[in-house]
């Protein structure tokens, strides 16, 4: 029982990181595709899009989540899913990956001050020195001191994913009664005929996925790195995270997911050529440890919990 047991957190651990690895993939493959002439929104919606058909399956099988819980669904699907998508896309087109990523990490953060400025309940000393070394990790990260040499449309593109990241953790006390597959499957399906509405695709320039994108310094097929988003970034990611979840405790399976923004700082800079600087790590060493002590800290009097029940990110 004991070994039992050992393989099958062994397993939930494994489904954990590879789901980490393949959502910090795309931002890298989505960003080649921005530069060879898509809009953000049209690279959102290819993501989404194909995520939806593959899911497909998926959301016929818990067709019953709809009659259940119609709003958590469409708030997860505007806000989890097409609103990330798309300001995080957006943020990319102007910021290196690695930047507007961890700034996406700062919606527990984001939480904490809704919780004592809106819902104006305080907060635990451990969760104000959480959002502490955010800010400070963030203020390292755009460097502040050097006249924040990044776009600042997309830094608040940034901020808006990490708003709308916020957004799920706040609607994630409803989420208990569903099935992770069926919030993940009706929230492609939302997302995506939102952002259809916004990108437009079928005034697209579908030419460009027969071309060839920038990887690396070599050549690789646009339809090769449109596929990655879709299977690897977006149907494999969620279903390694399903594994994890069900496997271990939503708080391991949730501290794992910290390794996104590692995981795209090292993919950035092998396939994009985005270095960052030394504070820059530094920073977004400060961010991560602040967003998970901010993410783990959520006060006794809160309604809400910081955790989503279903333990992963809203992406």
């Amino acid at each position: 029982m004991r070994s039992f047991t050992q393989h099958a957190g062994s397993a939930g651990l494994l489904a954990a990181v590879a789901s980490a690895f393949c959502f910090g993939g795309s931002g890298p493959f989505a960003k080649p595709l921005i530069t060879a002439g898509f809009t953000p929104l049209q690279v959102a919606w290819i993501r989404l899009a194909g995520g939806a058909l593959l899911m497909l399956p998926f959301a016929f099988r818990h067709v019953s989540a709809l009659r259940r819980a119609p709003w958590l669904l469409l708030g997860y699907g505007l806000f989890a899913i097409a609103g990330v998508q798309t300001s995080y896309f957006a943020a990319i087109a102007s910021i290196p990956v690695a930047v507007a990523l961890l700034v996406e990490f700062l919606g527990p953060v984001l939480v904490l001050g809704w919780i004592r400025f809106v819902r104006r309940r305080p907060v635990t000393r451990r969760a104000a020195g959480g959002i502490g070394l955010a800010l400070a990790g963030l203020a390292c990260v755009v460097e502040i001191g050097a006249g924040m040499r990044f776009d600042a449309l997309g830094l608040l593109l940034a901020l808006a994913a990490a708003g709308c990241q916020a957004a799920y953790f706040l609607l994630s006390d409803s989420s208990a009664e569903i099935d992770p597959r069926a919030l993940a499957s009706y929230g492609l399906l939302i997302g995506a005929a939102v952002v259809t509405v916004l990108a437009r695709p079928w005034e697209m320039d579908w030419a460009l996925l027969a071309g060839s994108v920038e990887l690396a310094g070599a050549a690789l097929p646009a339809a090769l790195a449109a596929a990655w988003m879709v299977l690897v970034s977006t149907v494999l990611a969620y279903l390694t995270g399903i594994v994890a979840v069900r496997r271990l405790s939503p708080p391991v399976a949730g501290a794992v997911a910290f390794l996104e923004p590692v995981v795209a700082t090292l993919l950035a800079w092998l396939l994009l050529g985005e270095r960052l600087g030394p504070w820059q790590l530094a920073g977004g060493a400060l961010i991560l440890a602040g967003a998970y002590v901010a993410q783990r800290a959520a006060p006794a009097e809160a309604e809400t919990p910081l955790v989503p029940e279903s333990g992963s990110s809203a992406r």
